[in-house]
């Protein structure tokens, strides 16, 4: 697989409290991660792969921060099997992709006033194998 290109999609950091949770500080945080995976046939054998990243941290019932960004990358899965195709794009691409995105978010965080946050690695075949179950039953259900 070659990566032509990567980059920022969309990225957005809510401070919604600030600076009064920044002034009083927080207990440890509760932080929600919502990880996905998307795919897009450009043409020429060339794929967007975009890897959205979403994380809400709260204490107390308070929000701290919301964090979401999509990447993305331009690749080609050069002399891979047509069969192989799919889940290279959606396994190993975003793997490729995710180290970058990770160091975004926690930027992001660290420049918001907070922690930085470190996402743990994410097991992209268990996110494939996930999307595959949830269209096979909207398949079956329509």
């Amino acid at each position: 697989m070659v990566v032509h290109a990567q980059y920022i999609k969309d990225l957005s950091f809510e401070n919604p409290n600030a600076p009064r949770v920044l002034i009083e500080g927080a207990s440890q945080p509760d932080v929600e991660i919502t990880v996905n995976v998307g795919a897009q046939l450009l043409g020429d054998n060339q794929y967007e792969v975009t890897l959205n990243l979403a994380a809400k941290a709260t204490a107390n019932d308070t929000a701290l921060f919301l964090v979401d960004l999509t990447y993305a990358g331009l690749v080609s899965p050069q002399g891979t099997p047509d069969d192989e195709i799919n889940a290279l794009i959606m396994i190993e691409a975003p793997r490729l992709l995710f180290p970058f995105a990770r160091a975004i978010i926690s930027d992001c965080t660290r420049d918001g006033g907070f922690m930085p946050l470190n996402i743990q690695p994410v097991d992209f075949v268990a996110v494939y194998q996930h999307n595959l179950a949830q269209q096979a039953a909207a398949q079956t259900n329509n």
